[in-house]
C-alpha cells in the first residue's frame, strides 16, 4: 500500500560539473544522475522509511534502467511505471553560473514518462494519506498534465490530500493553457511549497505578506510552506506564521534536487502527525543532506541521518 504518492516526469539530468561553462561550449558533463523532480521527492519519502509509489514512464534504454533500478534500491513502488517500447528516456542537461542560477535544457518530446495515465482503479490506494504533484510536470505535456488532474480528484474525493510545489520551469511551457490547470491544482491543495519567486509569480504579487494572503483565498489551503533558499523557510497557516526554519549548514555541492527533497521530507512529517516545526526541521535536513552531495537524487538521507542534522551531530 502506497502511503505517499506523486505522478510525475521522471528523466536522467547529465550536468557541468564546474560553474560557468555554458551548454553551448564544448566541455564535460557528468552523469547519467536519476532524477525529475516527482522522482527525487519520492525518493526522499522511500529513504524516510514511508511506503511510497510514482505513476510514470521511462524508456526501454540505458536511461530508464538508471532510474528504475535507482528507485527499486530506495524501496519506491515502480509498478506504475510504464515502459512502451517506442519512446526514449527524457534528458535534462544542467549548466551552473557562479551566481546560483541554473540552466535546463529539456529533451522530453515523446518520451514515455508524459504518456502515463490516471489508473483504471486505485486498487493499492487505500491506504493513501498524500498525493504530491509538481507544476514541472502539468508543464511537460497537456494531455499528461489532464491525466495529473484525473487522478488527483479522484484520490482527493477519497480523502488523500494534495501537497503541491509550483516548480515553476518557463522553459518547458509550449501551451499558455496550462495555467489554468496550475490554478485547478494549486485551489485542490491542502499544502502549497513554493519558492519566494515563484508564490510571487505564480500570486501575480510583488508583495510577499499580500501574495501570501491571496495564496489562502483558496479554500482547500491548510498550510504554506515558503522556502526562501538560504535564508531557510517559514511556514504559514491562516492564523499567520507558525514557523521560522534557518537551513542546516553544509558544504554545497550542488543544489538541485534540494527543494524536492525538502518537500518530501516534510510531507513525511506530516503523514506522521509531527507538529509544523517538526516537519520543517525534517524538510530542511533532507534539503541540506541532498545539496551536500553532487546529483539531483544524491545525499546520505535516511531517518537516522535527519535526525542527526536535526540535533546537530551530522556536519
Amino acid at each position: 500500500m502506497a502511503e505517499i504518492i506523486t505522478m510525475g516526469e521522471l528523466l536522467v539530468e547529465i550536468m557541468r560539473p564546474t560553474e560557468d561553462v555554458p551548454l553551448h561550449e564544448t566541455d564535460k558533463f557528468r552523469g547519467p544522475f536519476p532524477s525529475g523532480a516527482p522522482g527525487i521527492f519520492i525518493s526522499t519519502a522511500a529513504r524516510l522509511g514511508h511506503s511510497t509509489a510514482i505513476i510514470s514512464g521511462v524508456g526501454r534504454d540505458e536511461f530508464g534502467e538508471n532510474i528504475l533500478r535507482r528507485l527499486k534500491r530506495d524501496g519506491v513502488d515502480v509498478t506504475r511505471v510504464i515502459t512502451p517500447e517506442d519512446g526514449r528516456t527524457g534528458i535534462a542537461f544542467v549548466s551552473y553560473s557562479s551566481d546560483g542560477e541554473r540552466k535546463f535544457l529539456f529533451y522530453m518530446d515523446n518520451s514515455p514518462c508524459v504518456r502515463a495515465k490516471a489508473p483504471e482503479d486505485f486498487t493499492g490506494f487505500e491506504d493513501t494519506k498524500f498525493m504530491h504533484i509538481m507544476g514541472c510536470s502539468l508543464m511537460a505535456d497537456m494531455n499528461f498534465a489532464r491525466e495529473i488532474v484525473k487522478t488527483m480528484n479522484a484520490l482527493k474525493s477519497r480523502g488523500v490530500r494534495i501537497s503541491f510545489d509550483p516548480n515553476v520551469r518557463l522553459e518547458m511551457i509550449k501551451d499558455d493553457s496550462v495555467w489554468g490547470i496550475l490554478r485547478e491544482v494549486m485551489n485542490s491543495a491542502s499544502v502549497f511549497m513554493p519558492g519566494v519567486s515563484e508564490l510571487k509569480f505564480f500570486m501575480n504579487e510583488q508583495d510577499t505578506d499580500k501574495a501570501i494572503a491571496k495564496a489562502f483565498t483558496s479554500q482547500a489551503l491548510e498550510v504554506l510552506v515558503l522556502k526562501d533558499g538560504s535564508r531557510g523557510s517559514r511556514v504559514y497557516t491562516r492564523k499567520g506564521l507558525e514557523v521560522t526554519q534557518p537551513v542546516y549548514r553544509v558544504r554545497q555541492e550542488d543544489a538541485t534536487g534540494a527543494g524536492d527533497s525538502y518537500d518530501g521530507a516534510f510531507v513525511c512529517g506530516l503523514a506522521e502527525g509531527k507538529t509544523l516545526a517538526e516537519c520543517a526541521q525534517m524538510g530542511a535536513a533532507a534539503g541540506a543532506l541532498n545539496a551536500a552531495a553532487f546529483g539531483p537524487m544524491e545525499g546520505r538521507i535516511s531517518r537516522e541521518t535527519v535526525k542527526a542534522m536535526i540535533e546537530g551531530r551530522l556536519q
